[in-house]
């Protein structure tokens, strides 16, 4: 199967789940630099696919899935505080901690696939 838009990466819709389940999840949350960290990891990670993807050369959508993947880190460590600082129930962090990981998984293959 060919991708001719980035909204066919699969990568691209999981973190675009993922940025929904943040921004619902930390709606009422007032520790505002925490969320907006939090915001703009999650955002990096599908914003940084989308950017790679459009710039037309394996190499720097190589470059990008890179950042990408260092965002999705970002994001996975910030949700181990948002635990431990009772942001977030044990529920809302399973089901976002699996999502940054099979993100990750898949931004890696893909990755190494466009070598």
């Amino acid at each position: 199967m060919k991708i001719e838009r980035f909204e066919d990466i699969v990568a691209w819709q999981l973190s675009r789940e993922l940025v929904g389940r943040v921004y619902r999840t930390m709606r009422d949350c007032r520790d505002y630099s925490f969320r907006d960290q939090l915001q703009r990891a999650v955002l990096s990670i599908m914003n940084n696919i989308a950017e790679g993807f459009d710039r037309g050369g394996n190499k720097e959508f190589i470059y990008f899935l890179k950042i990408a993947k260092g965002s999705c880190a970002e994001v996975r460590s910030m949700l181990y505080v948002g635990l431990y600082q009772r942001y977030l129930n044990e529920e809302n962090f399973d089901q976002m901690f699996s999502l940054t990981v099979r993100i990750s998984q898949i931004i890696l293959r893909f990755s190494q696939s466009l070598h």
